[in-house]
C-alpha cells in the first residue's frame, strides 16, 4: 500500500492551499481516509476524515470552517482544501487509510502517507 501525498509548501496567512493524496495498492472505496498534522515535538493530531463513499466528514474543532476533506473513488485520491490559513497550521500533513470507526484517533489508521509540509508565514 502506499499513499502518496502532495501540494504542500510555503504560503502567508490568510492563503489557500490544496493537499491531495495518491492512494494504491488497496481498495480505496472500503477505507475512511484521514488527515493528520505533525509540529515537531509535539504528537501527530488529527485533521479531518472522510468516510466511505463519503458519506461522513469529521473536523479538528481548530479547522471546521476552514477546510474540507473530499474523495474521488474514481482516481483513489483524498483532498484537503484549506483556506484561510494561520501559522499555526503550519505542520507536516499525513493522509492515512484506515477501516475506523475510530476516524478521530490515529489508531483506526493502518497506512501512512510520507507526509507534505506546509509552512504559513505571518
Amino acid at each position: 500500500v502506499q499513499l502518496q501525498a502532495s501540494g504542500g509548501g510555503l504560503v502567508q496567512a490568510k492563503d489557500s492551499l490544496r493537499l491531495s493524496c495518491a492512494a494504491s495498492g488497496l481498495t480505496f472505496s472500503r477505507y475512511v481516509m484521514g488527515w493528520f498534522r505533525r509540529v515537531p515535538g509535539k504528537e501527530r493530531e488529527f485533521v479531518a476524515s472522510i468516510t466511505q463513499r463519503g458519506i461522513n466528514t469529521y473536523y479538528a474543532n481548530s479547522v471546521k470552517g476552514r477546510f474540507t476533506i473530499s474523495r474521488d473513488d474514481a482516481k483513489n485520491t483524498v483532498a484537503l482544501r484549506m483556506n484561510s490559513l494561520r501559522p499555526e497550521d503550519a505542520a507536516i500533513y499525513y493522509c492515512a487509510a484506515g477501516k475506523g470507526p475510530t476516524v478521530s484517533r490515529k489508531e483506526g489508521y493502518d497506512y501512512w502517507g510520507q507526509g507534505t509540509q506546509v509552512t504559513v508565514s505571518s
